[in-house]
């Protein structure tokens, strides 16, 4: 039975990690407009226990983009300098619907291996009973 609950544990350890992503995601997205937003990014590792691996995944540290900000020209805006410019957010919205779409899919990727894991563990409980 522990192979069923190793296995649970890296789908959820997984779907964690995917939903930690997606919250990111959309913070960046929710900042798209805000004048000096540095988009956020998350990346994985893999989580070590006792010196072995688990085959588990947990999120890094947050990291923000380093890419330049936009420089945009408006010299109404109050946070505008002496030049009527001011730095926008590096937040692309066609990178964060991909990276939100590709989120969601391998979160429903570990979902679906979750259940798996669960309808071979009834099954062989199942087959234990007759």
């Amino acid at each position: 039975m522990t192979d069923f609950s190793e296995a649970m544990a890296v789908a959820s350890s997984g779907m964690k990690a995917q939903a930690n992503r997606l919250r990111h995601v959309s913070e960046n997205i929710a900042n798209t407009d805000t004048p000096g937003y540095h988009r956020k990014t998350v990346s994985f590792q893999e989580v070590i226990d006792a010196g072995r691996t688990t085959g588990a995944v947990e999120t890094g540290r947050v990291q923000l983009d380093q890419t330049a900000l936009p420089r945009i020209y408006d010299p109404t805006n109050p946070l505008a300098d002496e030049t009527g410019h001011f730095d926008g957010s590096n937040v692309n919205l066609l990178i964060e619907i991909a990276d939100a779409r590709e989120a969601q899919r391998s979160y429903e990727a570990n979902l679906k291996m979750f259940d798996q894991v669960r309808q071979m563990s009834s099954a062989l409980m199942d087959l234990l009973r007759k």
